[in-house]
């Protein structure tokens, strides 16, 4: 497979350098009192907005969501009938220029498909409105500059939903990589397996004239409606998704990310196939991607499938002295022989290894960004953060399919 650009191309490209590692205070004209409701809007009302973050945005304390924006009648009445049963009575649209433009918006939660998110951010912000938008924060390497440079221009409190930042297990685990415990890490081994066999092709039942495609594109190239893409299944198309990489190990390599203050990867190689889906999707449904850090001396495998379940989700940090397994519910910390700790388990989530969720990452992630809207001061996972967890997936991606 061919190389990936160079490490200074990369972190030009999509606008981090020196800028990843600011952890300075977001400033804003206004904050909020600790009792001061908090109005949202919601951008991309179906999917993970409908079935996670707008229903647990509206359990925190202090939260009203006002306004929806979705450009499909079926999310759109969903997801106002939810605000309607929890007694409010929300702006609705297809247009989020409509919602952003409305003084009662404070914040935006955006849950659109991936081409849309930094397009909806960027405007979110000069409008005013702080964002929590949904991972993997761009869709190309060239969105990085721009998303970072809105944040920071307007002082926006902008929140990436990779939640692992937010769970207890991650937070002592950083910590006990960061003092030195396992050693010097040389190599982490990422996995997300699951298992869709026998796959179907499942295409919902749309009305054409309930679901305006032409804004669905946005930036995309035009082309012919599509039930089967527009709800859902986009992310495994080139268009508007990046596959098992940009859905499933952003999430793992954020936390990597966070957990050894990296930078992009120097290099990719990627072997993807489709087992189960040829002809259905564009993205592998199998693939395996290496990447290299030279100057931290540090491989960093991932490996993803639907075609079986085995290890499942979790991440292994591989030291000198020790090896620190982690997942969404639990850490695992394992000596090398004469080291001298013993083996520990910390296990908040109480779940099975491997398994998808387990502690509520998603809960405490919005609360850090509520409480940063309030209090101003810099969320756990900025701009900066979503931009170079997605740069390692774009990379990836490139050495793919040739277009390093």
């Amino acid at each position: 497979m061919p190389d990936t650009p160079s490490r200074r191309d990369v972190l030009q490209s999509a606008g981090l350098g020196a800028a990843i590692l600011t952890t300075g205070v977001a400033g804003s004209a206004r904050g909020f009192a600790a009792n001061e409701t908090i109005h949202l809007g919601v951008i991309g009302c179906g999917g993970r907005a409908a079935r996670n973050l707008m229903p647990k945005a509206m359990k925190q304390p202090g939260v009203k969501v006002v306004a929806l924006c979705d450009v499909f009648d079926g999310n759109l009445g969903r997801a106002k009938a939810t605000v309607e049963k929890a007694g409010g009575n929300p702006f609705t649209t297809k247009r989020h220029e409509e919602l952003l433009a409305r003084k009662d918006v404070d914040a935006v939660i955006v849950g659109t498909p991936d081409h849309w998110h930094v397009p909806v951010t960027v405007d979110a912000c000069a409008a005013g409105k702080d964002v929590y938008c949904e991972k993997p924060l761009t869709h190309d390497l060239s969105e990085g500059e721009k998303v970072i440079a809105a944040q920071n221009e307007h002082k926006c409190v902008v929140q990436v939903g990779t939640q692992q930042r937010s769970m207890p297990q991650w937070a002592k685990a950083r910590k006990l990589v960061q003092a030195g415990k396992i050693g010097h890490v040389h190599k982490v081994h990422m996995s997300w397996n699951r298992n869709f066999i026998p796959f179907r092709k499942y295409v919902p039942n749309i009305n054409p004239n309930q679901f305006d495609w032409k804004r669905f594109l946005g930036n995309a190239p035009d082309q012919p409606f599509d039930p089967y893409r527009a709800l859902g299944n986009w992310r495994w198309f080139w268009d508007f998704g990046a596959g098992i990489l940009g859905d499933l190990m952003v999430h793992w390599m954020d936390a990597v990310n966070w957990v050894l203050d990296l930078p992009a990867p120097s290099h990719a190689v990627t072997v993807g196939d489709q087992f189960a889906t040829k002809g259905v999707w564009e993205t592998p449904d199998t693939i395996q991607t290496l990447l290299q850090y030279p100057k931290q001396k540090l491989q960093v495998h991932f490996e993803g499938t639907f075609v079986n379940r085995h290890r499942k989700a979790g991440t292994t940090f591989m030291g000198t002295k020790g090896t620190l397994y982690v997942d969404r519910g639990r850490y695992e910390l394992h000596p090398e022989p004469r080291s001298d700790f013993k083996p520990e388990v910390f296990s908040p989530g109480g779940g099975e290894k491997g398994a998808d969720f387990d502690v509520d990452g998603t809960s405490l992630h919005i609360a850090d960004w509520l409480d940063c809207i309030r209090t101003r001061r810099k969320p756990i996972a900025p701009a900066e953060a979503g931009v170079a967890a997605a740069a390692a997936a774009h990379i990836a991606n490139a050495a793919l399919r040739g277009k390093a």
